[in-house]
């Protein structure tokens, strides 16, 4: 069974920064692709950044060149470094795994966390 897991979430003022971490649980060998998503309230949950086993990247446009995914393949973790962040980015950010190896059978997925909050205050 493969678990995610997010941390790193909190209130923060406008401006100000915060780092994510997801970390995927089980016997894992790969996982494919890991990405971030958010949610805002009566809203539908979207893309905010994706990164591959081999470290391509993607990015919503709303936060190019102010966030920045990342992952430890051996630590099977991602994570989101925010920057100059805006009350527009307040939401429930979610971890997502897509493809992944566990104990020698491959599990398509996707898998999702619970979710973290962010709160970005003006």
């Amino acid at each position: 069974q493969v678990q995610l897991v997010e941390s790193g979430g909190g209130l923060v003022q406008a401006g100000g920064s915060l780092r994510l971490s997801c970390a995927a649980s089980g016997s894992i060998s790969r996982i494919g692709v890991m990405g971030w998503y958010r949610q805002a309230p009566e809203t539908q949950r979207g893309l905010v950044a994706i990164i591959t086993s081999g470290g391509g990247t993607d990015y919503a446009n709303s936060v190019k060149g102010r966030f920045t995914i990342s992952r430890d393949n051996a630590k099977n973790t991602v994570y989101l470094q925010m920057e100059s962040l805006k009350p527009e980015d307040t939401a429930v950010y979610y971890c997502r795994a897509v493809g992944v190896t566990s104990s020698g059978t491959f599990y398509p997925g996707p898998y999702w966390g619970q979710g973290t909050q962010v709160t970005v205050s003006s």
